[in-house]
């Protein structure tokens, strides 16, 4: 039984039991919390990765580069290094470092933004709780929780939107550019990228220096007191409401008084956190912040548009052609480098650049005044819009753009016309592709003589174009010094298509700068007078002017002088590279044409005598220019030191000028001459134009430009002019003879042999280099392929000079068999004591003249004057007296010498007249058959001959032969060497003569003619 029996258990203690109770219960709740916080630290991790995966862990080097990544404010100034304004940017910024920091600026930014930034990480969280008690409690002061590292941080790599998201990538980055940057980097770069509201231009500032110019206009920050460290420094908190100035630079009352209330508060923060002391504080809060703003200003894109943007774009192609050097300007215009263009402009605004101009202040607003005044143009047309003007002013010498004239008003047209627009150059390239090349050449002088009549061209539309003057006239043989001074069409266009060629005037041209040239330019005929395919610049074409008075040499035109770096490293400085287009001689002989231009009275530009003021004191030369219906004018002109270019007209080429308008370029070019040379008299250095070795002074005939020969100085036909000396021509003058011939139509011809003599014309006639009989018949082949709209009279065309041309062709009229029948419409009108006889054509073709028949007081009837050739005014002015009975006929005389029946008879006074012959019959000696004198021997010989010699002329007078002699002409013989050789010189019904040559030598005697024959000799008169 015992050793069924269990032994008691031990009884534990109760302190035991709740000792382990106690363990078991922590140790399962550390359980529990350790994995509750691995629960919690497990979602938080996977909330924070799930925020951040898609920001990249950035390394040093970016970093680094981003930090240092900002757009920088750069500007562009005038030729004496004063400011035109700031480039266009949205942000106004200038870097600092942290060593340009005074400790005012530090204390202040630190004092309100962060306090413990020397102390932190990236991230204070007192800092952090501060400002979450501040929020809460709504306190006065408000610090924020980010510190300027995670402030820096956002604004160079993160948005400005208030997530989850972005507090925590702030946080990360913040520690991570702890590691990379010093605290002194990481203030400075702050400071740098912050926004301070709007400046007194009306710009964006960024960073404390663009800050501390834009609103203090103070240039050095230690220049900053306490007051204004403060002010700045509570502005990057809301900047577009702490603002002192509006986005046009005008004062902003509610933004300055709300910057004032942050001023207190970030003075009292600085206060509060001993940066300052109470006497420093007090000082400070009693400052007068309102009287050191700065004073409102226009921006420089509002004061100087045209200019900024000009140096802008010429700044952003520069950059681009160092960048690659195969590029040209001419690339730059093409569409497909406009990508190009715009990177590189958008490098410059946001690099900091300083760009300096070769322009003028002075000169640039005086201009610039002068283009905006209304007075000086025509008022606004609604349909045509504002008058426009550009004009370029070089200083030929170096090349540099001195002034500029871009438009009338930036905000009507913001196209640049002085360098952007082309247009056609009418008259001005007459110049540089026509006269200076040939000169160069030695083709022409400024003596050289050159046919002002027309010019058959072909053309691909219509078939055939002729050409014509501005007045639709042509002035015939001229010299190139009168064609240009007249800016004669024709002389131009002969030079430039067929003595210089297309080919090299485009050459000569493009050497002069011109790069607007197209390659269908080729076979522009007219393209020398403005028939261009898209015409010229303005900037281009008084660049390529300015090589005249440089003496020959071009200097390309250029407006920037140097570019800079943010840091002042030079980037980029023109360089000149001078070259010798054409000798110092032709510039000198084209210069002293385009003189003439101006000084003689047919001059083109002749009225700058009397507009511009210096005229006679400062020389000058120029050129005129216009299109078709005055769509465009030009005036370029130059002294010794600067070539000033202008052009009018209106956006559309299409707008004519008023008339007032058609001399606008020249017009302007004078007040802008006389307003240089009231304000920049210095410019005007050069007191006139030198005349360098080679050049000398010879004469040379008037009818071909070559050496005169004896005839020439007989006719007097000599010119004298500049030549360069070793293009004076050696040949002599060839051009002169004496010869017969008939006119028909306005045009000379070799007269059909058996015309009567008295039809014909015996005189000194000059050989053209293509005969008008010749010409004339090209242009009426010409005319018949043309449009009937297109198609003129002929006698248009005709010269002002025909009736000396020398003939080359037959006369075209053509015996038709029978004699003529009378003219028609015979009358005698009275006028001022003075009878009129009037008449109407024959209606035969082959009439060449007329004779006019007098029968007084019933007596015979006597040839009276001059025969009348066809195409001369059909009138004749006959005299007589009230106590005599006077009757005429007419009759018509045809090639071949048959004349007509008399006309019918008209009367002057009351007795009745004497019939007429009733019929007409064959005279081809053309001494008046059918007068009805009864004549039956030749003239007695005429007395009384004296001769009296002028400078110019010897004048030949005699008696006159009896009326029963029946007189039909005198005939005057001459021997230029005494040697018994004599030849028919003349032959008048008066009873003098004049024989115009100078210096001549020689005899004369004279005979009287009638119908049956010629008498003997008179007395010879003896000319030494």
């Amino acid at each position: 039984m015992q050793e069924d029996r269990q032994p008691a258990p031990n009884k534990r203690s109760k302190w035991r039991t709740f000792g382990i109770v106690t363990f078991i219960t922590a140790k399962w709740m550390v359980y529990f919390g350790i994995f509750i916080g691995l629960l919690a630290g497990g979602a938080v991790t996977g909330y924070v990765a799930a925020l951040v995966k898609d920001e990249s862990v950035r390394p040093r080097s970016v970093i680094l580069e981003k930090i240092g990544e900002n757009a920088i404010t750069g500007f562009v100034y005038f030729n004496d290094d004063s400011l035109v304004g700031q480039l266009r940017t949205s942000e106004d910024r200038m870097i600092i470092t942290y060593d340009d920091l005074p400790p005012q600026v530090i204390t202040a930014v630190l004092g309100i933004e962060d306090n413990n930034f020397l102390e932190h990480h990236g991230v204070d969280i007192n800092g952090l709780g501060r400002a979450v008690k501040q929020k809460l409690l709504n306190e006065d002061t408000q610090t924020g929780g980010s510190t300027l590292t995670q402030q820096l941080a956002r604004r160079v790599f993160l948005s400005l939107d208030k997530t989850d998201s972005r507090k925590i990538k702030e946080i990360f980055l913040s520690l991570r550019m702890e590691r990379y940057l010093t605290k002194e980097e990481i203030l400075a770069a702050y400071l740098n990228k912050v926004p301070f509201g709007n400046g007194s231009s009306g710009y964006n500032l960024f960073g404390i220096k663009a800050a501390a110019k834009g609103i203090f206009d103070i240039s050095d920050l230690n220049q900053l007191n306490i007051a204004q460290s403060a002010y700045l420094a509570g502005l990057p908190q809301r900047p577009s409401a702490y603002t002192a100035f509006t986005g046009k630079g005008q004062f902003n009352e509610a933004g300055f008084e709300l910057a004032l209330g942050r001023q207190k508060t970030v003075l009292k923060r600085m206060f509060e956190t001993g940066r300052i002391t109470q006497q420093e504080y007090d000082e400070a809060s009693k400052f007068d912040i309102r009287k050191t703003l700065a004073k409102p200003k226009e921006k420089a894109y509002t004061t100087y548009p045209y200019l900024m943007l000009e140096a802008e774009r010429q700044a952003a192609e520069i950059m681009l052609m160092a960048q690659d050097s195969t590029l040209t300007k001419a690339d730059l215009r093409k569409k497909e480098n406009a990508p190009l263009i715009e990177e590189a402009r958008d490098h410059l605004l946001r690099g900091g650049y300083h760009v300096y101009t070769t322009i003028d202040k002075d000169v640039y607003q005086l201009m610039r005044e002068i283009g905006t005044n209304d007075e000086n143009f025509t008022p606004y047309s609604e349909k045509k819009g504002l008058e426009q003007i550009a004009a370029i002013m070089l200083d030929h010498k170096t090349g540099a753009i001195v002034g500029m004239l871009e438009g009338r008003d930036f905000y009507e047209e913001q196209l640049n016309y002085a360098t952007q627009m082309t247009r056609q150059p009418g008259s001005t390239m007459k110049t540089l592709a026509a006269y200076l090349p040939a000169i160069e050449m030695g083709i022409i002088q400024p003596a050289s003589i050159i046919d002002d009549a027309p010019i058959v061209l072909k053309d691909g539309q219509k078939g055939f174009h002729i050409p014509m003057n501005v007045n639709r006239k042509f002035a015939g043989l001229v010299t190139a010094r009168e064609a240009l001074n007249r800016s004669l069409n024709l002389p131009a266009l002969k030079i430039f298509n067929e003595e210089v060629k297309i080919e090299n005037a485009w050459e000569f041209v493009k050497k002069l700068g011109i790069t607007t040239l197209q390659p269908q330019d080729a076979y522009a005929q007219t393209g020398v007078i403005g028939g261009l395919s898209i015409g010229v610049s303005v900037e281009e074409l008084t660049n390529a002017y300015g090589s005249i008075p440089n003496k020959g040499v071009f200097n390309d035109a250029y407006m920037i002088q140097k570019i800079t770096d943010a840091n002042g490293k030079i980037v980029y400085e023109h360089k000149q590279e001078p070259k010798r287009v054409f000798s110092e001689q032709s510039a000198f002989l084209m210069t002293d044409m385009l003189s003439t231009v101006i000084s003689s009275k047919s001059g083109s530009a002749n009225k700058l005598k009397s507009q511009f003021d210096k005229y006679g004191e400062i020389p000058i030369a120029g050129k005129t220019g216009s299109t078709q219906s005055y769509g465009d004018v030009w005036f370029m002109g130059f002294s010794p030191d600067i070539t000033l270019g202008v052009w009018a007209g209106y956006e559309e080429q299409v707008n004519s000028l008023s008339e007032v308008g058609k001399t606008r370029a020249r017009s302007i070019w004078a007040l802008i001459m006389n307003k240089m040379a009231e304000k920049k008299p210095g410019i005007f250095v050069t007191k006139e134009f030198e005349r360098p070795s080679g050049i000398v002074k010879a004469t040379v005939s008037s009818a071909s430009g070559l050496l005169p020969s004896q005839l020439t100085k007989q006719a007097g036909m000599l010119v004298t002019d500049w030549f360069n000396k070793k293009d004076i021509p050696k040949k002599t003058d060839d051009a002169l003879v004496k010869m017969a011939y008939i006119s028909f139509n306005g045009v000379n011809y070799v007269p059909n042999p058996a015309t009567p003599s008295d039809m014909i014309k015996e005189q000194i006639v000059i050989k053209r280099k293509k005969p008008l009989d010749v010409l004339m018949d090209e242009i009426k082949a010409a005319q018949q392929k043309l449009p009937a709209s297109s198609r003129r009279p002929l006698d248009i065309y005709l010269p002002a000079d025909a009736e000396n041309n020398a003939p080359s062709k037959p006369d075209p009229r053509v015996d038709d068999g029978a004699a003529p029948p009378p003219p028609a419409s015979v009358k005698l009108q009275s006028s001022d004591g003075v009878l009129i006889l009037t008449f109407n054509d024959s209606t035969a073709a082959d009439v060449v003249g007329y004779r006019v028949y007098r029968s007084v007081n019933q007596g015979p009837y006597e040839k009276q004057g001059e025969s009348i050739v066809v195409g001369a005014d059909k009138r004749m002015k006959v005299y007589a007296s009230n106590a005599q009975n006077y009757t005429y006929y007419v009759t018509a005389v045809d090639v071949v010498g048959k004349e007509s029946a008399p006309s019918q008879i008209v009367q002057y006074g009351s007795t009745p007249s004497t019939p007429p012959p009733t019929t007409g019959g064959d005279n081809s000696s053309g001494n008046g058959s059918g007068n009805g004198s009864g004549t039956t021997t030749a003239p007695s010989t005429p007395t009384g001959l004296q001769a009296a010699k002028t400078d110019l002329s010897v004048r030949l007078t005699w008696a006159a032969n009896s009326v029963s002699d029946q007189v039909t002409q005198y005939n005057i013989y001459y021997s230029a060497n005494n040697d018994g050789q004599y030849s028919k010189i003349g032959s008048t019904l008066e009873t003098s003569f004049e024989y115009v040559a100078p210096l001549i030598t020689g005899s004369f005697y004279i005979t009287s003619e009638n119908a049956k024959g010629e008498s003997s000799p008179s007395s010879k008169q003896t000319i030494s």
